[in-house]
């Protein structure tokens, strides 16, 4: 059975687990929008993390990290639907809830530590976007790095500045999706079998040195500050909305991850960029190559304009910043200044993405403890959105394997 099979029976199975969880009151068109509004989570995930992270995961481990992908799509879904539930039940964001349930001088201490955890997390990713955008916009045009670093960066500073960021992200989200359909195409020439795939995607596998890929894997996927993120932007919707709209959009993005790590199969030697722009030339013709540069630079420039906007929204609700504020304005500046300073620094884009990827996969568990309490507290949301047996299962295996995983790689690290 070929991996187009995969996909097809893949996607059989994920309408009937929807055909059983989501009511039948729900319509195409109030699911559809669901779809697309929560797609911006995905968007977010498949940035030049996700690019670099699964292509040398597959390059270089075939496919015994492909089991990473799967719990950390899981993950995504688990840990977003529990943020966006408590905004439903409650009215606020996961921010907000925190303050409320810490107060005093504890209070301000978790306010402070988990701001400070998202914001030097937004900081690390914005290195990476910055050096990924430019990456992808050198391998199209050209161009000298310091140039294209300081365009993007202008370009990003001026489109926070007026608030005019959405309909760009969109766009840009449109063609990461389109570089990742190219992916699907150059996927199915992979010499994989549908039984190895299988078992790649479920059973867990720890090469020799593989530990900072996997939490790298992890952290370009679970993004800590899409669960502040997304629980502040979540609009007035039903709860089988949002947990259609998440599920179909996250798994969509797990999937293209998928395809991005099988691509990486292909990719001869050591991982790099104009390697796997030949792959897609070689696959698919010059224009593959082409799309894969500026599929880059879009994922990129479009997670350049979401980190420095995200540390400023968790500011905005642990810390009550008001928008728009100078000093609302000063964090994500200070964001934006950070991934600058690594592009005009010109250092070598693809380990310090991995890194950054990687540290925030060891932030991760410091955060999810937070949020795990808040969707338990019954006194806040009542017995119909407090977590369930099952879903605390499915958070507190998330939350023991990313800590576990994250203080072994600090281990090595001091070793």
């Amino acid at each position: 059975m070929s991996i187009r099979n995969i996909s097809y029976i893949h996607h059989s199975a994920l309408f009937t687990l929807h055909f059983f969880i989501v009511p039948k009151s729900l319509s195409i068109r109030s699911g559809l929008g669901s779809v697309l509004f929560w797609s911006v989570i995905s968007a977010a995930f498949i940035g030049p993390g996700s690019v670099t992270a699964c292509a040398i995961a597959g390059s270089k481990y075939g496919l015994h990290l492909l089991w990473v992908l799967t719990f950390a799509t899981l993950g995504t879904v688990w840990l977003q639907e529990a943020a966006a539930r408590i905004t439903i039940a409650t009215g606020n964001d996961l921010g907000q809830v925190i303050t409320q349930t810490y107060t005093g001088t504890r209070g301000r201490w978790v306010s402070w530590t988990l701001f400070l955890a998202i914001f030097f997390g937004c900081a690390a990713y914005q290195a990476g976007n910055i050096l990924g955008a430019v990456a992808g916009l050198s391998l199209l045009t050209g161009l000298p790095v310091p140039i294209l670093t300081i365009g993007i960066g202008l370009i990003c500073i001026a489109l926070l500045w007026i608030g005019s960021t959405q309909n760009l992200a969109n766009f840009l989200g449109i063609i990461v999706f389109a570089m990742g359909g190219a992916f699907v195409y150059v996927a199915f020439g992979t010499p994989v079998t549908s039984i190895e795939l299988t078992k790649a995607l479920i059973t867990p596998s720890f090469p020799d040195n593989s530990l900072l890929l996997i939490n790298s894997l992890i952290g370009t996927t679970i993004v800590p500050y899409n669960l502040f993120f997304g629980s502040s932007i979540v609009p007035g919707q039903s709860l089988s909305e949002m947990r259609l709209g998440i599920w179909v959009a996250v798994v969509l993005g797990g999937i293209i991850s998928v395809v991005l790590l099988l691509a990486g199969l292909l990719i001869p030697g050591d991982f790099s960029y104009p390697h796997m722009a030949q792959v897609m030339t070689d696959r698919l013709g010059t224009w593959a190559g082409s799309l894969f540069a500026f599929g880059l630079f879009a994922a990129g420039f479009a997670s350049s304009l979401t980190a420095p906007l995200a540390a400023a929204v968790t500011a905005q609700s642990l810390l009550g910043v008001r928008k728009n504020s100078s000093t609302y304005r000063g964090i994500w500046i200070v964001v934006m200044l950070t991934g600058l300073i690594f592009g005009l620094l010109n250092v070598t884009p693809i380990p310090v993405i991995v890194a950054v990827q990687a540290i925030n996969g060891i932030l991760l568990p410091f955060v999810t403890i937070f949020l795990f309490a808040a969707v338990n507290n019954r006194k806040l949301l009542g017995d119909t959105y407090t977590n369930s047996p099952a879903q605390n299962l499915s958070m507190g295996l998330v939350v023991l394997v990313t800590a576990a995983l994250g203080l072994w790689n600090v281990w090595l690290a001091f070793q």
